[in-house]
């Protein structure tokens, strides 16, 4: 069988990668270019409010290098979770820099849409028939639930990818998706093991961070065979070692030899890893075990509010000594003070060199810090009711009159005038569930690019 090589620039489309590595990789004749374009990690925020966490001039610069090597060198494009989380207005904003590249460059490539976001009221009829279930340690939702998100989406496999092969793609965009899958679909589809392929798919898609030194923003080879594959980084300052990647194919497992996805498990455990040379590693005997029930994820999020915060920091040691207490008391006076206004808020405070990384769970206790951040966080449902509780909060906790204190001209430190900063929308996600009894093809829109229509689906 043929090696099925893929080229995987960058480990977020958007993150840059440099000029030298992706050349490199075109010069070892890749037959798929393949990006992912976001993550669930930055948070609900992006998700719900319909914007990218990446810079739109950055993703349209890794965009214009991979669009003009794919016509020049005739190579296939796969990029899955459009503009970031991957909702519509995620995925229209990314279709509008491919379209916006291939008009300033003139380049005719056949572009194939998949649209991941799903209808509300379609999601209310299968959570009515039980086909929506908890992802742990998430909770079982309601209608409500699903009508108050402002975006949901399915994370697809390979499916929608092979409808859009079979069309005859050269570019496809998709929104949110597995991330194996986007480098997974076109080998599995020419008959490539679905262990090593998804895999291979699973270390590719943050590209040179299983190298060493590691990187999310510089370009990785993956060689696919009968049964093995093999990983070389294609910039010459890094290698690929055993350890390197065996470490990294634990990344984002509550289990560090099962992931689970959409219509299946890989599987780990037989898993090998070789020592090619000073710089590649071959692996074999990855697993794709199919499961019983074929189920995708759904991610939903939903607006809670505004936030301000205010940022400050005290050197004060006897103010360290008792800053729990201290913010309690805070929090005390703030409650008294509008207990009779009926304001509705959640006030935290996070301790940076305390726990403000890890809060309850941070096994140092009694850090002997000498500084301390502080960070003042009010969320409400208006801007109104979150500047008021945290202007109050910020000027009771700044002349609190604490025990033993020397100095009475205040107790915080501000490096920003003004100290209170209006950070905008907040987000939480509301649904984070299976759902089955689907078909995984026809669940998602696929479509020619010319045949599109953007706008908001839920409108």
């Amino acid at each position: 069988m043929k090696e099925f090589k893929i080229l995987a620039p960058t480990a977020i489309l958007g993150y840059g990668f440099p000029v030298d590595s992706f050349e490199r990789g075109m010069e070892k004749k890749p037959d798929l270019i393949a990006v992912d374009a976001g993550s669930v990690d930055p948070g609900p925020y992006y998700l719900g409010a319909g914007k990218s966490f990446t810079d739109r001039a950055a993703v349209k610069r890794d965009l214009k290098f991979m669009l003009k090597a794919a016509k020049k060198h005739k190579v296939p494009v796969s990029i899955g979770s459009a503009g970031g989380a991957g909702g519509k207005q995620h995925l229209d904003w990314n279709v509008d820099i491919i379209e916006e590249i291939l008009k300033e460059e003139d380049l005719q490539l056949k572009v194939v849409v998949i649209n991941s976001q799903l209808d509300k009221e379609f999601l209310v009829d299968k959570l009515a028939q039980g086909d929506i279930d908890p992802l742990l340690p998430a909770k079982e939702i309601s209608k409500e639930d699903i009508l108050k998100s402002t975006n949901i989406v399915g994370q697809m496999g390979i499916e929608p990818f092979d409808k859009a092969i079979e069309m005859g793609a050269d570019v496809i965009i998709a929104g949110r998706a597995y991330d194996p899958a986007v480098f997974a679909a076109h080998p599995i589809k020419l008959g490539y093991d679905p262990g090593l392929a998804m895999h291979m798919g699973k270390i590719l898609e943050c590209a040179s961070i299983a190298a060493s030194p590691g990187s999310g923003r510089d370009a990785m080879l993956g060689t696919l065979g009968e049964d093995y594959f093999i990983l070389e980084p294609m910039n010459e300052q890094r290698s690929c070692t055993t350890d390197s990647v065996a470490a990294h194919s634990l990344y984002e497992k509550t289990n560090p030899f099962i992931l689970p996805g959409p219509g299946g498990t890989l599987n780990l455990k037989e898993t090998t890893y070789e020592q090619l040379d000073d710089r590649r590693v071959k692996v074999l005997g990855s697993k794709f075990e199919l499961s019983k029930e074929y189920t995708i994820k759904l991610e939903g999020a939903a607006s809670v509010g505004k936030r301000t915060i205010s940022i400050a920091g005290t050197r004060d040691p006897i103010m360290i000594n008792q800053i729990d207490e201290i913010i309690e008391e805070v929090k005390d006076q703030v409650k008294d003070n509008f207990q009779d206004g009926g304001y509705q808020y959640t006030l935290n405070f996070h301790i940076y060199g305390k726990n403000g990384v890890m809060g309850q769970l941070e096994p140092t206790q009694n850090p002997n810090s000498h500084e301390l951040g502080l960070v003042i966080d009010v969320v409400a449902k208006t801007k109104e009711v979150a500047d008021t509780i945290c202007s109050f909060t910020r000027s009771t906790m700044l002349h609190y009159g604490y025990e033993n204190r020397k100095a009475t001209a205040g107790n915080l430190a501000f490096p920003y005038s003004p100290s209170d900063i209006h950070a905008g929308d907040v987000y939480q996600f509301t649904i984070h569930h299976l759902l089955k009894n689907i078909d995984p093809q026809g669940l998602f829109e696929t479509c020619w690019l010319k045949d599109y229509v953007k706008g908001d689906k839920n409108e």
